[in-house]
């Protein structure tokens, strides 16, 4: 069964909030793994096909955005949390 947005803050506390921002700043959810996984692959192949003289890709240069010391937003962690909320209704 899931729950408003109401409902879910009212739930969760300022510290969960605060350890799932952790941890998916560790582990990523969503798209942003997606994005590096594809990234992974996509560096791969353009290495072992680049000239000896070319530089070497890394994943982030396959990835549309990176942007690493972005703060993460209250509206940012509150979206993060609808997703899985939005998430875990279809699982039921």
């Amino acid at each position: 069964m899931g729950c408003s947005v109401k409902e879910l803050l009212e739930r969760f506390s300022s510290r969960e909030l605060s350890e799932w921002a952790a941890y998916h700043s560790l582990d990523p959810i969503g798209g942003t793994r997606g994005d590096l996984q594809a990234g992974i692959i996509s560096s791969t192949i353009a290495n072992v096909n680049r000239g000896k003289s070319s530089k070497a890709f890394s994943p982030i240069d396959f990835m549309p955005i990176v942007n690493e010391k972005e703060e993460q937003t209250e509206e940012d962690m509150k979206a993060i949390m609808m997703t899985l909320v939005n998430k875990n209704k279809g699982a039921e």
